[in-house]
């Protein structure tokens, strides 16, 4: 009896929390959708509206683009440098490029991006965003459930700018910080020549056959996806439920990082399988 009268307490919870866990991915589901058909509709580029994306894109990547490519670079020269000392020092000249492209490019910077971009932009706005409607609940009067009057507008003029701005900053930043490690690769290993660029494109074209190009765009796609989407997601649905919750978000975020964290390693995973097996 004493058995079985604490089995159905953790039973009940397990059941809690995986309703909780299972509602959570299919809510991330339904914001994905919501956010995508934003992206075709034709009110979401209203003149009004536009104005407001452009700033948030400004905002996410103009800021962090400067400083970002440089931290960047930095680091892709030490990692560059001691790639290519090891290599030389092993008798492994011939794999030094191929090492340092597959490494960085492939596989680092992407990642890079978009935990730089979740940490200084998206999270922040979903934080942002549950503290607004935490206190939209707390200040409405005595009765009211402070949900949200029209879902519609706040998606279109607050939450798509966000997501498309987060998405956008992974592109971007992604794009410059691989093509300025191709550059700094070249320069370390051949010099201010350009003799070496034959060879240096030839070993390039190799590694970015039609199936590793497709990988890498895919690759940060999804990223991007994570990082803009995964975020805001709970600000949007939660508020509009159980407004109570939101005290939980607005403090500490911890699921939402724990999520999207978990779903950008999932998508690595993905890649080196593709890249590797």
């Amino acid at each position: 009896m004493i058995t079985h009268a604490s089995l159905f307490p953790s039973l009940l919870r397990l059941q809690r929390t995986t309703v909780v866990w299972l509602t959570s991915w299919w809510r991330l589901l339904q914001f994905a959708v919501l956010i995508l058909s934003r992206a075709f509709t034709p009110s979401s580029y209203r003149k009004d509206n536009r104005q407001v994306l452009a700033c948030q894109i400004v905002l996410s990547t103009a800021p962090n683009l400067l400083w970002f490519s440089i931290l960047s670079a930095l680091i892709s020269l030490v990692i560059i440098r001691i790639v290519v000392v090891t290599a030389f020092s092993y008798g492994l000249s011939g794999y030094a490029l191929e090492m340092v492209v597959r490494v960085l490019v492939l596989e680092l910077i992407p990642l890079t991006v978009a935990l730089f971009v979740a940490l200084r932009t998206t999270l922040p706005a979903g934080v942002e965003f549950a503290q607004k409607r935490l206190t939209a609940a707390a200040s409405a009067p005595a009765g009211s459930s402070g949900a949200v009057t029209d879902p519609q507008q706040v998606l279109r003029t607050e939450f798509f700018p966000r997501a498309a701005a987060g998405m956008f900053a992974v592109w971007l930043l992604g794009a410059v910080s691989c093509i300025l490690t191709l550059v700094l690769t070249y320069l370390v290993i051949y010099g201010f020549t350009p003799y070496g660029l034959p060879g240096y494109t030839r070993v390039v074209g190799q590694i970015f056959n039609p199936s590793v190009a497709l990988i890498l765009v895919l690759k940060i796609a999804f990223f991007s996806f994570a990082v803009g989407l995964i975020p805001l997601a709970s600000s949007y649905f939660d508020a509009a439920t159980n407004p109570s919750v939101l005290r939980f978000r607005a403090t500490h975020g911890l699921a939402d990082m724990v999520r999207m964290f978990s779903v950008i390693l999932l998508i690595e995973v993905a890649s080196l399988m593709g890249n590797y097996y």
